[in-house]
């Protein structure tokens, strides 16, 4: 294909008048050339010795070859340049595009955040009446139905939930609420949940709200 092909490729139009002077020079010389060589052909048919070139013509022709020469040379220059600077540009390119296509990628899959943080105090509020309905309560077995369909529509947009209960407290992921002084835990260690923390596509949009246990003080283990 043409369009493979010239992929890469550029284009530079050199000079007209530098063109121009390297055809005139090129006739002059050949000219010149011609004349000697007949003038040459016939003094050697007259039995004489060639006549020595002219060196007025000489130098003139020597400077017109270095003046197309340095032409020449300021024409690669000027591609040279040019060459580097669709260079740059086409990588300017190349990284806009690898950018748009990651500012996409980002919108498609975090562009609902903020409608999943709006819901997120509803599944709150079901967690909520679950663990305060009794035991074999028919309306909590309803409003558990309900909340595992709210996560399973969650889910099918990349949002996940996470307890964070017995884990060792993390500030990235967790948010301590209160100190919950035992010596049932370690210090540190999460011991009370007051809301389960949530991802969206593995990035977090709210963390756990948690009591974090710390070392029972002298008077609370002699209450113990």
């Amino acid at each position: 294909m043409a369009d493979s092909q010239d992929k890469g490729a550029f284009r530079a139009e050199i000079p007209l008048d530098a063109v121009e002077e390297a055809l005139r020079s090129v006739e002059r010389i050949s000219r010149g050339a011609a004349a000697r060589e007949e003038a040459s052909s016939e003094v050697e048919l007259e039995g004489e010795p060639a006549a020595p070139a002219d060196a007025a013509e000489v130098a003139q022709l020597r400077a017109q070859l270095e003046l197309s020469q340095a032409k020449g040379r300021e024409v690669l220059e000027k591609l040279r340049e040019e060459h580097e600077r669709l260079l740059r540009a086409a990588a300017d390119l190349e990284n806009f595009k690898k950018r748009a296509a990651r500012e996409r990628e980002e919108v498609q899959r975090f562009g609902n955040e903020q409608v999943v943080k709006d819901l997120l105090p509803v599944v709150d509020g079901l967690d909520r009446a679950l663990a305060a309905a009794p035991a074999g309560d028919a309306v909590a077995d309803g409003v558990r139905l309900v909340r595992a369909s709210l996560e399973q529509a969650l889910a099918k947009h990349g949002v996940s939930a996470f307890s964070a209960m017995g884990a060792r407290f993390d500030p990235v992921a967790h948010e301590a609420l209160l100190q919950v002084p035992t010596d049932a835990q370690p210090p540190g260690t999460v011991v009370l949940e007051h809301a389960r923390g949530f991802k969206l596509h593995g990035r977090l949009v709210r963390p756990a709200m948690v009591g974090v246990a710390v070392a029972a003080g002298p008077d609370r283990r002699s209450e113990g």
